[in-house]
């Protein structure tokens, strides 16, 4: 099979291909497209898999090209992780909404916005030479904000596009080892968007434990969410949220702690990738041993704001591994094989939440066969939980909106409906500053 990765000079382009390397099964993938619009990035990234390849027999070969429709002809598979605006463009958007005292997080608020603004119109142009190219592809999103690009590449894919991330995962992971369960073992009811979700219940041998982990102070504090949001918060309401939701629970909070950095997440990704990315021009560079180095510095570094603001501490060693790629490779073999099994995905909702419609994107288990992915029956959430899904949902809309008609006042819409953005006079400014440092946003009229 041969698979084709957007944004394939991408840093963590090399934990796609390490998966694909344990992937010794009839039907795997044996041969690997890197495209992207930076050879330089391509001319590195592949220096590393190289060193991956070189202790596997057999490993997939690895082309690259910065040409999109000669990566798309005769794809079996797709994998999305491109990133219009680069690491740069991440930071910018962190600057300028915090210079207006609201969230520039890449995926959530203002940031989110801007970021799916400046994406989406790239990802219906990809969209839309896959349907031509390469229509019986099976394309999987990793770009972010993953739910609302997944949605917008959907009007033209359908159900051929399916969105994963590997935070629902992570969480239901850490849920299961802290009860002394097998995380592979566990079925896991998570409900929401892309980044906006709620475990309510996680079922071992048929039996959910969750109540048993809720009423345990102990126990409950010892994790990841436990710190990050505490454990009078989680007992208050009976789930365990995303760490995402810790921007909306604890905005203040997180506001304050992202202004009083010294740099921010874009902006200390964007030096720390520069100088591995510089490294890689020299021909004696070890390129595994750098990129190893670099990732687990970034690893480490995730969320750091939150989890300093939560007096959280350091991340869980079992938690810097990555897992988006093993949810890929595991996607992958479920469609390509036939090998039925249940992730937690990215999907048309397909009537599974009653509150939103048929067409918007959801991330909850499904199940998943040489077909596709299938969402699951799940109970309705609560009315808070509810609200909020329902009012980021309506922002993703507009957004959807404003890159098909251009409006800027579509735009500002979006910004202003947005539950941590609270005054239309901020989402004008944040359009007017968004549109001032971002290129790829001269559309808005």
């Amino acid at each position: 099979m041969k698979l084709t990765i957007l944004g394939g000079g991408g840093f963590r382009v090399p934990l796609v291909y390490g998966a694909l390397l344990t992937d010794r099964g009839e039907g795997r993938v044996t041969q690997v497209v890197l495209h992207d619009l930076d050879a330089g990035r391509l001319s590195a990234v592949g220096r590393v898999l190289a060193e991956q390849a070189a202790a596997v027999a057999d490993a997939p070969t690895v082309t690259t090209t910065t040409d999109l429709d000669e990566a798309l002809r005769g794809a079996d598979f797709i994998f999305s992780a491109i990133r219009v605006g680069g690491l740069q463009g991440r930071a910018n958007d962190e600057k300028v909404a915090l210079d207006e005292g609201v969230l520039g997080q890449e995926t959530v608020g203002a940031g989110g916005i801007a970021y799916g603004l400046r994406t989406v119109p790239v990802a219906v142009d990809i969209a839309r030479r896959v349907a031509r190219l390469a229509p019986d592809a099976w394309v999987i999103n990793f770009t972010n904000p993953a739910g609302l690009v997944t949605e917008a590449m959907s009007r033209h894919l359908g159900d051929r596009v399916i969105g994963i991330c590997d935070s629902p995962v992570g969480l239901g992971r850490r849920i299961a080892r802290v009860l002394g369960a097998n995380p592979d073992e566990a079925w896991i009811d998570y409900v929401g968007l892309n980044h906006l979700g709620w475990v309510r219940g996680l079922k071992i041998a048929g039996r959910d434990e969750l109540p048993r982990l809720l009423a345990d102070a102990d126990l409950l504090g010892s994790f990841e969410e436990g710190k990050l949001f505490g454990v009078d918060w989680l007992q208050s309401l009976g789930a365990i949220p995303n760490e995402y939701l810790h921007y909306y629970y604890f905005n203040r909070e997180a506001v304050r702690a992202y202004q009083q950095v010294e740099k921010t997440r874009g902006a200390f990704l964007a030096d720390q990738q520069a100088r591995f990315y510089e490294e890689m021009r020299r021909p004696d560079a070890a390129a595994l041993t750098a990129w190893d180095r670099t990732r687990a510095e970034r690893e480490a570094t995730y969320m750091s704001e939150n989890r300093e603001t939560a007096g959280a501490g350091e991340r869980d060693a079992d938690d810097l591994s990555g897992g988006y790629e093993k949810v890929a490779l595991a996607l992958m073999r479920a469609i390509a094989r036939d090998e039925r099994t249940t992730l937690i995905l990215n999907v048309r909702n397909q009537g599974t939440l009653s509150v939103l419609d048929t067409d918007a994107v959801i991330e909850v288990p499904c199940l998943v066969d040489a077909n596709g992915a299938h969402p699951v029956s799940v109970a309705p959430l609560p009315d808070h939980a509810t609200g909020l899904v329902c009012s980021v949902k309506a922002v993703e809309r507009e957004v959807l909106a404003a890159a098909e008609s251009g409006a800027r006042t579509t735009a500002v819409k979006a910004f202003a409906l947005h539950p941590l953005v609270d005054s239309v006079g901020v989402a004008r400014k944040l359009v007017e500053g968004y549109t001032s440092v971002h290129p790829g946003l001269a559309y808005l009229k």
